[in-house]
């Protein structure tokens, strides 16, 4: 084929790119309306106060909080789904609140802007150990995560804010996690299930 050869004729002979799709399965904390839609204003007042940023904001139906990375994989992985959400069914913990009080930044290409809060409770913490045991047991190799910073995201920045920026405290009365599917880049998250924090039977 010669340098000259049009891009149509190089489709042809090559056939089309392929665009593969990457699907991401993560446990989560899932704000009920109310709170989603507090963390929405309290997004709006950090987006006033530091226009700076030059964010892309996520939209108020995909706040959450992520528990456990399951991974990011060509197609939906069944075997991983089943394994994973038989885990989640013997789990058991109580429900508890988790007071959202200053917006800070992490480090990164597009520093995310995130919503935290003083003080992570103790139950959200054996929460995120229990279940990260849960799925190694049933035989998922996750990566092991040092350290767990709890946190909702609320934009994606050219730059990072200056400080910790306070908010109205948001508390988040967590009685359930979830398990999401996302195609990254495309759609609002599927929920594949729903457990309820109900504490020991």
């Amino acid at each position: 084929m010669s340098a000259t050869e049009s891009p149509a004729a190089q489709i042809e002979l090559f056939g089309p790119a392929v665009h593969t799709e990457t699907h991401r399965l993560f446990f989560a904390l899932m704000p009920d309306a109310a709170t989603r839609h507090d963390i929405n204003h309290a997004a709006a007042l950090v987006q006033q106060q530091h226009p700076g940023l030059r964010a892309r904001w996520v939209k108020p139906e995909r706040f959450h909080a992520t528990l456990n990375f399951l991974g990011d994989f060509p197609t939906v992985p069944d075997q991983v789904v089943q394994k994973a959400m038989a885990a989640a069914d013997h789990l058991r913990a109580e429900p508890f609140s988790w007071t959202l009080d200053y917006a800070a930044s992490f480090r990164g290409r597009e520093p995310p802007c995130v919503l935290r809060g003083s003080h992570v409770p103790e139950p959200l913490l054996a929460l995120w150990r229990d279940l990260h045991a849960a799925l190694t047991h049933a035989g998922l190799h996750l990566r092991a995560e040092r350290q767990f910073t709890p946190h909702v995201t609320l934009a994606y920045g050219r730059h990072e804010l200056p400080g910790t920026t306070p908010v109205t405290p948001i508390v988040w009365q967590i009685d359930r996690f979830v398990l999401v599917h996302n195609v990254v880049g495309r759609g609002n998250y599927q929920i594949l299930g729903s457990w309820k924090l109900a504490g020991t039977p």
